[in-house]
């Protein structure tokens, strides 16, 4: 459950407050670019608990050639048979990148485990791997965060039953979705039990409450801001040059090309 609710964040604050993160964000870029660093951010929780609205106010501003969100699909069967891990490993980042993780390796201890989608000798190899795994990436240089979204069964149960009303948002619910109702519980339990297993000192789990999207996103991003050691890297010195004169260039005339419609006039 998540914790007791506090006043609404006033939008003019949280505005305010969400364009100087998203700077510091786009400073935070640019001092991986220079550094050649290579920064996994992964975002793990229930269905509804905003971390899909956190990635996007993250990478709202970001070059998407150096930061990239990668939510995959279920596996092929071909992937189904490989190592666990390794449909995962191909989307990790080079020198100079940041990957934002829309669910990642996770997805054995949650939906898997709870769905029935994975066998439990293949869940406890899991649970023994995945700390071996993570330590690999922060011994090979590899920057790890991992947030957990948390959020409570009525607020989630709200969400849900907006996006059945809202048709630019009901894309977002699935029959998974609905299912993950009825097995609350279930989810809660595998959720503890994976944190008991892979919160370690190297790369531990960082819970958001995320009842309030708002805070939750200003929280998030400034957490992750804290925690990494970037320093602001001074831009380039750029100047426009000046646009030299007409050598009697015509443009041709309009009705040769096809144009589109005017909508916005007939408003």
């Amino acid at each position: 459950m998540a914790g007791k609710r506090t006043a609404a964040l006033p939008g003019a604050v949280y505005e305010r407050e969400l364009l100087r993160l998203q700077t510091e964000l786009v400073k935070l870029q640019e001092w991986v670019r220079t550094e050649g660093a290579r920064l996994v951010v992964v975002f793990e929780g229930r269905d509804a608990a905003g971390k899909g609205g956190t990635i996007k106010r993250v990478s709202e501003h970001l070059n998407p050639r150096v930061a990239r969100t990668v939510a995959l699909p279920r596996p092929t069967e071909r992937e189904r048979t490989q190592w666990y891990f390794q449909r995962y490993v191909e989307h990790l980042p080079a020198a100079g990148e940041i990957v934002l993780f829309d669910r990642s390796w996770y997805n054995r201890a949650g939906v898997e485990r709870v769905m029935g989608f994975c066998t439990k000798e293949e869940y406890q190899l899991f649970l023994r791997q995945c700390p071996i795994f993570e330590r690999m990436l922060v011994g090979e240089g590899i920057v790890l965060r991992k947030y957990w979204f948390s959020v409570s069964d009525a607020v989630q149960q709200d969400r849900f039953r907006r996006r059945l009303k809202d048709p630019t948002r009901r894309w977002k619910l699935s029959p998974m979705d609905l299912e993950s109702i009825t097995r609350w519980e279930a989810y809660s339990r595998a959720k503890d039990e994976m944190l008991v297993h892979t919160d370690i000192s190297e790369a531990p789990w960082f819970v958001v409450e995320s009842d309030d999207k708002r805070r939750a996103r200003l929280n998030m991003i400034a957490h992750l801001l804290d925690s990494v050691p970037y320093y602001e890297v001074p831009p380039p010195v750029l100047e426009l040059p000046p646009r030299p004169p007409s050598t009697g260039y015509e443009r041709p005339p309009r009705d040769l090309q096809t144009y589109v419609p005017d909508h916005a006039a007939s408003l």
